[in-house]
């Protein structure tokens, strides 16, 4: 394997992760009866996918497992945008992946429906919370934007070593916590296309926004943060 291959296979694997972790949780174990997780052991084990990743991959690709982390960080100037693209397509292939064999596992369950979304992400009707759809954009990018500031942030040379997927992974928890009542928390494409393309109909017509928000917000992230730690090193 080039170095390169190992890389996108990482990412394919720790998104993979992810998917399954995070939306297995809210699929399987969110409301079992008597010992349901909830939204709160949902919000952790997306928290926990990302930092038990971080630690397994981080070495090897840098554990984007999100198109909008990966963008941001080239945004932020701290990833090849030559690097892109092949990033994204292993990051949506592993969330493809997750979702094909969460849902062969959950439609193992008499009466399981997948007209009830298999964690897709929506707004308005299929928004938990019945909120807008400029509530949803709102949120999505103002969180993915704080998750890139905390990545960038958790990773500079100049933070303490050996912490960042600490950091990372609370920093997920902490954003499902606040948003999975407005769309079912994506700030991450990938997450949001793996279930929609198996629940098809309306979580494939509300996708565009769980694409644009989390870009958005991660490319605002970013350059904030370039700009932040620019003024730091200067002060220094």
């Amino acid at each position: 394997m080039t170095e390169m291959s190992r890389r996108l296979f990482a990412e394919l694997i720790g998104t993979f992760w992810l998917v399954f972790g995070g939306c297995g949780s809210a699929v399987l174990a969110a409301a079992f009866p008597e010992v349901g997780i909830g939204l709160l052991g949902v919000s952790l084990a997306f928290g926990l996918t990302v930092l038990t990743m971080a630690y397994a991959i981080g070495h090897i690709s840098g554990c984007h497992l999100n198109p909008a982390v990966t963008i941001g960080l080239c945004a932020g100037g701290r990833f090849p945008a030559k690097d892109v693209i092949p990033y994204v397509i292993a990051q949506v292939v592993g969330a493809i992946i997750a979702a094909g064999l969460l849902y062969a596992i959950a439609s193992g369950k008499a009466g399981f429906d997948i007209a009830s979304g298999l964690a897709s992400n929506g707004f308005g009707d299929h928004s938990p919370g019945g909120y807008s759809l400029v509530s949803a954009l709102i949120i999505e990018i103002v969180l993915t934007a704080g998750f890139l500031v905390v990545i960038m942030g958790a990773t500079d040379k100049r933070a303490p070593a050996g912490f960042a997927p600490i950091a990372i992974g609370l920093a997920l928890t902490l954003i499902h916590l606040i948003s999975i009542p407005v769309t079912n928390t994506s700030v991450n494409p990938a997450r949001s296309t793996g279930p929609a393309l198996f629940v098809g109909d309306w979580a494939i017509g509300q996708l565009w926004l769980f694409w644009l928000a989390p870009i958005a917000g991660g490319v605002l992230g970013g350059v904030a943060y370039r700009l932040l730690g620019g003024w730091k090193a200067a002060q220094s």
